[in-house]
């Protein structure tokens, strides 16, 4: 019994071998977005390593810009800032144009930025032009960077806008007075969801009633 134990163990090791040996010297071939080591591409269909993928970006100052370099956005780097206790950014960018129009600009964290760019490429206009037969045209936001608590209230803990982790956003062109809007919205959360590690909505509660509060770094919520 033991050795053929030891046996299946030896032909899974010499498996792995020939598979790694396949794949380095280009006998198979396999997409970028299918290996684990790749960086990953924001144009790309996201697949099961797409959370690690990003995890890791998020994690690698350096890597994190370079990923975000292939955004549909315009941006300028920001420098990282302390402004009080719990409050300030590192590795930002200040964001004037992502793939709609977005009005006044707002400061994000690169891996926040990097969030919202998978969540309109892969959810937000895909889903637009499915419902509506048109891309969102205009992004409207509540802001990104505040130094507050959350809700604002003394003694609570430092909300994600402290540190330029979260972006509120109130509305957009895509129709939204349509029959389709309440569908529409409802499909952009659940996909938002994907991509951000906190997604609270209207059907959260009141203080989000008119606005998608999207965040990294905290607790993981889908509401």
């Amino acid at each position: 019994m033991k050795s053929r134990t030891r046996i299946r163990g030896l032909l899974l090791i010499m498996m792995g071998c020939l598979a790694w040996y396949a794949i380095h010297s280009g006998a198979i071939v396999i997409p970028d977005r299918w290996k684990p080591w790749t960086p990953l591409r924001i144009a790309d269909e996201p697949n099961a390593l797409t959370p690690w993928k990003m995890m890791r970006a998020a994690g690698n100052d350096v890597q994190c810009l370079s990923v975000l370099a292939g955004a549909e956005m315009t941006y300028t780097a920001l420098p990282d800032r302390e402004t009080g206790p719990g409050c300030g950014f590192r590795n930002a960018v200040q964001i004037s144009r992502t793939t709609a129009a977005i009005g006044d600009t707002f400061s994000l964290s690169c891996r926040a930025a990097l969030s919202l760019a998978m969540w309109e490429r892969h959810v937000l206009q895909p889903e637009a032009q499915r419902v509506f037969g048109q891309p969102v045209a205009r992004i409207e936001h509540f802001g990104s960077y505040a130094c507050r608590n959350v809700y604002s209230r003394e003694g609570a803990a430092r909300s994600r806008h402290a540190t330029a982790d979260a972006l509120d956003v109130a509305g957009d062109g895509a129709n939204a007075v349509s029959d389709d809007a309440g569908r529409f919205l409802r499909s952009i959360h659940r996909g938002a969801c994907r991509y951000f590690d906190a997604t609270l909505g209207p059907d959260y509660n009141a203080a989000h009633a008119d606005h998608f509060h999207l965040d990294r770094g905290g607790y993981g919520a889908c509401r």
